[in-house]
């Protein structure tokens, strides 16, 4: 984030930092010797001041966000892959897998947008460039079967 091309964080935004982190404009990190995980108020083990409430918050928005994360490379395996492509790229791929995860949550199973689950790993071809692709004969097998 120190380099001049780092991340620009636009005024008034907040990422969420771990402990590793600098209290710097732009990066919250939870407070330092404070109890932090979610596990730490369970119970009865309310939070007693001001810096272990908003750790306790930090923690739970922090769980939430890796869980997002988590269902996005779950749905989209290409998410979860070593990247290849540019870095603009990815970001894209990204925005395109968030837009399609969205539509499906809003619009239900789509037909043209088949389950990972549905294509076995005998469809899998080598596209060279170290990310699997789909054989153009299993997809048309797969779009024959779903017709039926």
């Amino acid at each position: 984030m120190s380099r001049p091309d780092g991340i620009n964080i636009p005024d008034d935004k907040f990422y969420l930092g771990d402990a590793g982190y600098a209290c710097r404009p732009g990066i919250l990190p939870p407070f330092r010797k404070t109890r932090y995980h979610l596990n730490e108020f369970s119970g009865r083990n309310y939070p007693r001041t001001a810096q272990e409430l908003f750790n306790l918050r930090h923690s739970s928005l922090r769980v939430t966000v890796e869980r997002a994360f988590g269902a996005l490379k779950n749905r989209f395996k290409i998410l979860d892959q070593k990247p290849f492509h540019p870095y603009s790229t990815q970001v894209k791929l990204v925005l395109a897998c968030c837009i399609l995860h969205n539509w499906i949550l809003r619009w239900g199973f789509d037909e043209h947008v088949p389950e990972e689950e549905d294509v076995e790993p005998d469809d899998v071809v080598s596209s060279g460039h170290g990310v699997e692709a789909f054989d153009n004969d299993a997809w048309k097998n797969k779009k024959l079967e779903w017709a039926e």
